[in-house]
C-alpha cells in the first residue's frame, strides 16, 4: 500500500511545473499520503536530496517560473547501477511512489525506475509540446505567449527600419512552437527541423511577393533545431537586397509567471497522478485528451512521435500571402 510518494522535476525547467508540485502535495496531503520533494531531478535522487513537502511548503508557488525543486542532468541514471541506486536512497526515505514532471527523457527515467520495482507516474512538463500522447504539455502556453509578446516588439522595430528579422525559437528537434507562432506573428516564413526547405522557395519567393503587395518589412521564424540563421540572412541580402537582423529568443521562453492555462492544466494533472497512485497503479502517463485529463502506460508513450501539423503548415502559407 502506497503511503509515501515522492515528487521531481527533469530535465528543461517549464512554467506550471510549480503548479504541478504543488497539486501533487496538497492532493497527496489530502488523502492521507506523505510527500517528499526531491531536489535537482534523478540527480537529488541518487544523492538524498529529500526533504518532506507540506501544504504549507507550496504555498505562494503557484505563480512562480522554473521548479523550486530545480533540475539537472544525470549521467549516472543512463546506467542500470545508477537506477538501482536511485530506488535504493528513495527506499531509505521510505518512498513508496515517485512522480516525475518533465518531458521525453524525463520519462524514459520513469520507465526504467518502473521496470525495477519502483512504481512511477509521470506529468508532461515542457515547453516544447512534442510528447505525441498528449494534446498538452505543461509550460507551453506560457512559452508561446512571451514569444509572442517579444516577437510583436521585433515587428514595431523593423517596421521602422524596412527590415527583415529572423527570429529564432526553442525547438531543438520539434517545430510546434515555431509554427504556432508563424501563425499568431503573423510571419512571412516558418522553418522547422521536420521539414526540408528551399530558401528560395519557403523565404525569398515569400518576400518578393508580400515586397510586391507594398509590405516593407518581414518575420521569418527559424526553430533552433534549424540553425543556418547567419546563412539564411546572408541568402535573403544577397537575393533581396532586404537587409536581414537575427534575434535569438533563447531561455527568456522558459521564464516568467506562468498563464492561467498552464497553471489549470498543470493543477489537474497533478491532482490526477496522486488519483492514479491512489488505486495502486503506476508506470502510467497523465495526458490531456480531448480536454479530458486521463493517463496511458509508460510503453505505449514512449513508442509514439509527434508530428507536424499539415494543416498549420498550409494556413501559415495561406495568411502569409
Amino acid at each position: 500500500m502506497i503511503k509515501t510518494i515522492g515528487v521531481l522535476t527533469s530535465g528543461g525547467d517549464a512554467p506550471g511545473m510549480n503548479a504541478a508540485i504543488r497539486a501533487v502535495v496538497r492532493t497527496g496531503c489530502a488523502n492521507g499520503l506523505r510527500v517528499m520533494g526531491i531536489n535537482r531531478g534523478y540527480q537529488g535522487l541518487i544523492d538524498g536530496e529529500i526533504k518532506e513537502l507540506t501544504p504549507r511548503s507550496v504555498s505562494d508557488t503557484l505563480q512562480r517560473g522554473g521548479t523550486f525543486l530545480q533540475s539537472a542532468r544525470c549521467m549516472a541514471f543512463k546506467e542500470e547501477a545508477g537506477v538501482a541506486r536511485a530506488i535504493e536512497v528513495a527506499r531509505v526515505f521510505g518512498i513508496d511512489a515517485i512522480v516525475v514532471i518533465g518531458g521525453d527523457g524525463s520519462f524514459r527515467g520513469a520507465r526504467d525506475l518502473s521496470r525495477m520495482g519502483m512504481t512511477t507516474v509521470g506529468i508532461p512538463g515542457t515547453i516544447d509540446n512534442d510528447i505525441d500522447c498528449t494534446e498538452y504539455t505543461i509550460g507551453y502556453d506560457t512559452a508561446m505567449n512571451t514569444a509572442m509578446e517579444a516577437i510583436d516588439k521585433i515587428r514595431d522595430t523593423i517596421s521602422s527600419h524596412q527590415r527583415c528579422s529572423i527570429v529564432e525559437v526553442m525547438g531543438r528537434g520539434a517545430g510546434h512552437i515555431a509554427l504556432s507562432l508563424s501563425i499568431a506573428n503573423g510571419a512571412e516564413a516558418v522553418i522547422v527541423p521536420e521539414k526540408n526547405y528551399s530558401v528560395d522557395e519557403d523565404i525569398i519567393k515569400p518576400i518578393f511577393a508580400c515586397r510586391n503587395r507594398g509590405k516593407n518589412h518581414y518575420i521569418i521564424i527559424l526553430a533552433e533545431g534549424v540553425g543556418k540563421a547567419e546563412e539564411i540572412k546572408a541568402e535573403i541580402h544577397q537575393k533581396t537586397g532586404i537587409e536581414a537582423r537575427i534575434s535569438v529568443l533563447g531561455y527568456i521562453q522558459r521564464g516568467g509567471s506562468p498563464t492561467a492555462r498552464d497553471r489549470i492544466e498543470a493543477s489537474r494533472m497533478g491532482a490526477h497522478a496522486v488519483e492514479i497512485l491512489m488505486q495502486e497503479t503506476g508506470s502510467r502517463i497523465v495526458v490531456l485528451k480531448n480536454g479530458v485529463v486521463t493517463d496511458i502506460p509508460i510503453e505505449e508513450a514512449l513508442n509514439m512521435k509527434k508530428s507536424i501539423s499539415e494543416s498549420d503548415l498550409a494556413l501559415t502559407k495561406i495568411l502569409s500571402t
